[in-house]
This record gives C-alpha cells, sequence and structure tokens, in this order.
C-alpha cells in the first residue's frame, strides 16, 4: 500500500488547437487531474502561445496546476505554474532565476540518482524518472527500472514523476513502487474509449492502491 498516486497529463507533441480542446476539457473532467504540461516540439512560440491562452484558464478554473516545458520565460509570460527543464534544457539554475521562487521548476532526471539528488539539493519542486516503458511520444534517452522510485520515496520527501509509455494497463507496478505522479501523454490521449474515460480508469488504479 502506497501513498495514492496523482497524474499529471501531458499535451501531444502536436496538436490542432480547435480539434484537440475538446479532448483536453473532457480529460480534466474524467477526474482528478494535479498537473498538465503543455509540451508542444517543433512548433512556433505563436503556436505555444495561442495553446497556453486557451489550456491555462481551463486548468486553473479546475484547480490544476499547469507548466511549460522547456521556457521559462513563457511560464511567466503565459502566467502558468512552472516549468518543466529536460537535462539538455536550460540549466535549473537558469530556470529558476527566471521564474523565481514562487513558481515551480521540475527536473528531468532519465534514470540517474546522481541527477535526481543534484536537482533536490538545487531546490527542485519534483524530479522525474523515466522512461519505464516504449513511448511513441519521444525517442527516450534513458531506460528506468520502478525500483529508483521506490529507492528516491524511501529515502526523499520531494516528489518524484515517472514518465515514458505509461498506460492504465500498465501504470500499478509504477504506482505501488511509490511514485507520487504519473505523467501520461498517450496513454490518455490515444485511449480507445477517449481520454475521459482514460483519466477515469487511472484514477480507479490510484484508488486502488492509495492507503
Amino acid at each position: 500500500m502506497t501513498q495514492r498516486c496523482r497524474l499529471y497529463l501531458i499535451t501531444p507533441p502536436r496538436i490542432d488547437l480547435e480539434e484537440f480542446t475538446p479532448h483536453y476539457r473532457a480529460a480534466l473532467d474524467g477526474g482528478e487531474v494535479a498537473c498538465v504540461q503543455l509540451r508542444l516540439k517543433e512548433t512556433s512560440e505563436s503556436d505555444i502561445r495561442m495553446a497556453a491562452a486557451v489550456m491555462i484558464p481551463l486548468a486553473h478554473e479546475r484547480g490544476i496546476s499547469f507548466f511549460i516545458n522547456d521556457r521559462p520565460d513563457l511560464a511567466v509570460a503565459l502566467g502558468a505554474d512552472g516549468v518543466h527543464i529536460g537535462q539538455g534544457d536550460r540549466s535549473y539554475e537558469e530556470a529558476r532565476q527566471i521564474v523565481g521562487d514562487e513558481r515551480m521548476v521540475g527536473v528531468t532526471c532519465h534514470n540517474s540518482r546522481h541527477l535526481a539528488m543534484v536537482a533536490g539539493e538545487s531546490g527542485a519542486d519534483y524530479v522525474a524518472f523515466g522512461a519505464f516503458y516504449p513511448t511513441r511520444t519521444k525517442t527516450p534517452k534513458t531506460q528506468a527500472d520502478p525500483e529508483i522510485v521506490t529507492w528516491w520515496s524511501e529515502l526523499f520527501e520531494l516528489p518524484s514523476v515517472a514518465i515514458g509509455g505509461i498506460t492504465v494497463d500498465n501504470c500499478a507496478e509504477l504506482v505501488k513502487a511509490g511514485t507520487n505522479f504519473l505523467a501520461v501523454s498517450s496513454g490518455v490521449w490515444d485511449h480507445s474509449d477517449g481520454s475521459a474515460k482514460a483519466v477515469a480508469l487511472f484514477n480507479e488504479r490510484f484508488d486502488e492502491y492509495a492507503l
């Protein structure tokens, strides 16, 4: 039995905003969502701004935190709650300097205990481990084992996020391992019964293994 896990929803890397918005709204209303990350790749800044203008208010209306991927400057400019940075992006220190102490900074740590401890000691608000399973969203740089989130949860209070190919069908091992959040993209957006049903099913899994 573990503390209840929560859902960290990540957008697809490319979206048609008009087509995507109903699926996004349905997902937010399908069950508890803790966070949303806008992760648009190979697109213009204007597209990111337009998406954020629609998506941030819908999240905030529901008390959901909103993160921008890679761009601390846009997180501030667009009124997001934080930024998520990878190891190949800006440094944590630079991101923190830009967003200040009022906003959150999450850090990708791949499958590295060392990177996670460095991020935690630096002041990150969460550490993200992965990828745990094959994913079509991006090409993973590393393969992580669920044991790393168990190790982290037993030693540190800082939240951990598990990411990479997570679906309703394979999430149980990570939930039981003790991760605080599951970061999910295609596991919600490509679910055969729709995004709302996927969110509902993830929350059922979380309830099943919660204290």
